[in-house]
């Protein structure tokens, strides 16, 4: 049936939930796991006025692409463990795109998997409505099919 599943994380306690029923599905079906995380891009500060800092950005830029390689490395690093323990193949990606749902259905393609699986934050009322959802946005825009753990 499902031979690659692609499991988008952000570490939060939902998307670990998720990570573990998405590990103990591919477990089940004998397919293989491939773990994302999406960074959002860098964008540096402004001054008032719209201008940017001159210097000031590269070391922030070099920082903020520290930090969030090293929390992409901890998360992914667990959900491969995890895995790992199960006997479930498990490869990593981490993905530089201001727009998730469209990482999560890019790699979905480049990995071919033929199954996303992900955690639905559950926003609720004007919240869900101002914000939305990456959730929502992959299940309107995938051709691939979405299982949602809640």
């Amino acid at each position: 049936m499902f031979k690659r599943v692609l499991l988008p994380t952000d570490g939060s306690d939902l998307s670990n939930e998720a990570a573990k029923k998405a590990i103990e599905i591919a477990k089940a079906l004998g397919a293989s796991l491939t773990a994302l995380h999406v960074i959002g891009q860098y964008h540096p500060p402004l001054l008032k006025g719209g201008y940017k800092m001159p210097e000031i950005p590269v070391m922030l830029k070099r920082r903020f692409e520290e930090e969030n390689a090293e929390r992409a490395s901890q998360i992914l690093g667990e959900v491969k463990k995890i895995a790992a323990a199960y006997g479930v193949k498990c490869s990593t990606v981490v993905a530089n795109d201001d727009s998730p749902y469209e990482a999560i259905i890019k790699q979905a393609k480049k990995s071919k998997c033929d199954l996303i699986m992900m955690a639905s934050h559950g926003r609720r009322g004007l919240q869900a409505i101002l914000l939305g959802s990456e959730t929502t946005k992959v299940l309107t825009h995938s051709k691939i099919p979405v299982l949602v753990v809640r």
